[in-house]
């Protein structure tokens, strides 16, 4: 059996659940349907397929790229607030899971519990795709991948420097460096390093590939010899109230020339975006030769594309 037909209908709720070989078969995916659009060349296996976007979390590069993407491809989307969904005033998410698996092909959700994609995904009879939530960013990180091997020309054997709040991109960056055969690292203050459950479940699989997984709260040990550097805001949405608390302890980790010199001379500085220039990073380095955030954003949209079309198509 082909990995196209392995993963149609499969949900994509974390990095875990797909093979090298899937991520692989995506990434390929990616790069061609990338080289089609480029080249102006009409590309729509998904005409009369419609995708549902549930928002929860605003974003702007999630919801364009999905959206546009689904038209590129010839299906649809709609975009769903939960502020415009009986899931907003209570409704069971298994309730709304089975329904919208009657009129739609798909759904795209971008929320705070990880546990709710879970529970949309195991009562829906349709693919759902985690689109963010507070513990993964797993479409991101399709994204990274695309634009770091773009760039570099392979992924195995590189490493990968995540320097910042041990988040939902720290998790998911670990997962996929780690299945693709890179190195990882990852620092922070102690308080805000990544999940304990995660880490043991990533060093299991980098066991497995032959991988390093680093988790430290010094910025200079993660980083050194890094071919690509990642970092994100300090504070996510929903933590507002903390931002002048988190500017303290994160100082020290801010993405810097003096921190970029322990790097490798040819690095790439990467970022999910937004990003707060002066903060978690300062604005010579990500508008610099060595930053790749506006590729990387772009590629949300072709990676995005390959997913909705192996889950999707017929």
């Amino acid at each position: 059996m082909d990995q196209h037909t392995q993963m149609k209908g499969k949900d994509f709720l974390t990095l875990f659940d797909y093979t090298t070989e899937e991520l692989t078969y995506l990434l390929e995916l990616a790069k061609e349907i990338k080289a089609k659009h480029k080249a102006g060349q009409s590309y729509q296996p998904l005409k009369g397929k419609v995708l549902g976007m549930i928002f929860e979390k605003s974003s702007t590069r999630t919801r364009v790229s999905f959206e546009a993407g689904i038209y590129q491809l010839g299906g649809i989307g709609l975009f769903l607030s939960t502020n415009d969904l009986q899931l907003g005033r209570g409704e069971p998410i298994s309730d709304t899971a089975k329904i919208l698996s009657g009129y739609l092909d798909g759904i795209m959700i971008r929320t705070y519990a990880q546990k709710d994609v879970e529970e949309l995904a195991e009562h829906a009879s349709i693919p759902v795709i985690n689109g963010l939530t507070d513990d993964f960013h797993p479409c991101q990180v399709l994204a990274d991948l695309q634009t770091i091997e773009e760039v570099k020309g392979k992924l195995a054997g590189l490493k990968l420097a995540y320097i910042g709040d041990g988040n939902n991109m720290a998790h998911s960056l670990m997962v996929g460096a780690t299945k693709m055969g890179m190195d990882f690292s990852t620092a922070a203050p102690q308080d805000y390093l990544p999940q304990d459950a995660i880490v043991q479940k990533a060093q299991a699989l980098a066991q497995e590939t032959g991988t390093t997984i680093t988790v430290t709260t010094d910025p200079i040990a993660a980083i050194k010899d890094a071919d690509v550097i990642y970092t994100d805001v300090w504070a996510s949405m929903g933590q507002e109230s903390e931002q002048a608390a988190r500017e303290q302890l994160f100082a020290s980790y801010q993405i810097n020339e003096e921190l970029l010199s322990h790097a490798k001379e040819d690095y790439l500085f990467m970022h999910c975006l937004p990003a707060h220039r002066g903060e978690e990073v300062t604005a010579d380095v990500i508008d610099g030769e060595h930053s790749v955030v506006v590729q990387e954003a772009e590629n949300r949209l072709h990676a995005q594309k390959a997913l909705m079309v192996v889950l999707l198509s017929d």
